[in-house]
């Protein structure tokens, strides 16, 4: 088989490139996958614990919200200990923006229409170019500014859409053009529409995500469907998944999509059975452990485990491990695609593991040998 696949292109979407903090967002530069701290934030040790969780789980940019001054007072300590760049999330007082930018952060969410007059806006860009802050502008469904409201009846794509525009030319008016915008809702069908539309009317970065997509379950799956469509058109270049579950479960769930569309590749990619009676061993159990005990693996490889051999040999043949259950508790192992070994079933997760990070260590090696000879 050719390796060339067309059908799995997606040309991505032409935006121009801004930098949030020492992360480009935007242009050529990968899908960037952040989440939300759920702490006080004026509890920095609570915060940096929980961003540290985010950033093993892979996070590239991390949201901070900052609705007081003793947040804003936290942020400084908060942003020296983080290892990627922090978005202060600001809403209403714009002195909160203010303070962020001085603090630390290297983007601040707002919308510039609830933060005030003209010249507040004015103080909040002033701020961002002198602290080197991008901005990214996030018009949320459930929050319209009434007068949009009252001209289109109820939250419509047109409306986000209309309603970015609106808060784009706030800040081009003052020559600020470092911003990434997000029109999120909801529902699923409206946020498509919107992000539809302003990816015809704007060069700028957008930030993808379903608002209040729901709990781990139901909102991994319309957030899949929905960021899944803009992704696959090529529509995107960071995206939030909204989960009311904890934020490094956001992390994952974002890197998994991203993987699903060869978008991004970090860390194990599984593919595994749903299991039946068929299986020589728990398939669901042993993909469970995997997973948790795996996580630390960044390199990007892949790794089948499937109960028989009715599609084991087949998806064996095209990942970097394989495992296929067998008779009496004796399983087969693949390496690169080809039958190598069988192991016994005591044996088996241990023993996947260290192939696992045996193969991440060498991929690794082989990376920075290619590395040092291309620097000679």
């Amino acid at each position: 088989m050719s390796s060339i696949r067309p059908w799995r292109d997606i040309e991505r979407r032409k935006s121009r490139q801004i930098m949030v903090g020492a992360v480009p967002v935007g242009g050529d530069a990968p899908i960037t996958v952040q989440t939300m701290t759920n702490t006080l934030t004026s509890d920095a040790g609570a915060t940096i614990d929980q961003i540290r969780r985010c950033e093993d789980a892979g996070a590239d940019l991390i949201r901070v919200s900052c609705p007081d001054v003793e947040s804003t007072a936290a942020f400084r300590e908060i942003a020296r200990a983080a290892r990627v760049p922090l978005i202060a999330d600001i809403h209403f007082h714009y002195k909160r923006a203010l303070e962020a930018a001085d603090a630390g952060a290297a983007c601040l969410r707002i919308n510039p229409g609830n933060i005030g007059s003209a010249e507040r806006v004015a103080e909040v860009v002033r701020a961002a170019k002198a602290n080197g802050c991008a901005i990214r502008i996030g018009v949320n469904g459930g929050s319209l500014e009434r007068h949009l409201l009252e001209k289109y009846g109820e939250p419509c794509p047109d409306a986000l859409v209309e309603s970015a525009m609106d808060h784009i030319k706030l800040l081009q008016d003052h020559d600020f053009h470092e911003f990434k915008v997000a029109v999120k809702a909801s529902d699923v069908f409206l946020a498509v529409a919107a992000y539809q539309g302003l990816a015809d009317a704007v060069d700028c970065p957008l930030h993808l995500g379903i608002t209040e997509a729901g709990g781990l379950i139901g909102g991994t799956v319309k957030s899949s469907i929905g960021m899944g469509m803009l992704l696959w058109s090529g529509i995107g270049d960071t995206l939030r998944v909204s989960l009311s579950a904890e934020p490094e479960e956001e992390v994952r769930v974002g890197f998994e999509m991203l993987k699903a569309l060869g978008l991004r590749t970090r860390g194990v990619r599984v593919v595994s059975c749903p299991s039946c009676a068929r299986q020589g061993f728990d398939v669901i159990r042993t993909v469970e452990a995997l997973e948790d005990r795996l996580q630390h693996i960044k390199t990007p490889l892949s790794l089948s485990v499937l109960g028989c051999v009715v599609n084991g040999p087949g998806e064996a043949r095209e990942t970097d491990i394989g495992l296929t259950g067998g008779g009496n508790g004796k399983h087969m192992v693949y390496l690169s695609g080809v039958s190598d070994h069988t192991i016994q079933s005591e044996a088996m997760l241990d023993h996947i593991v260290s192939l696992v990070e045996a193969k991440a260590a060498e991929i690794e090696a082989a990376e920075a040998e290619a590395a040092a000879v291309a620097a000679e």
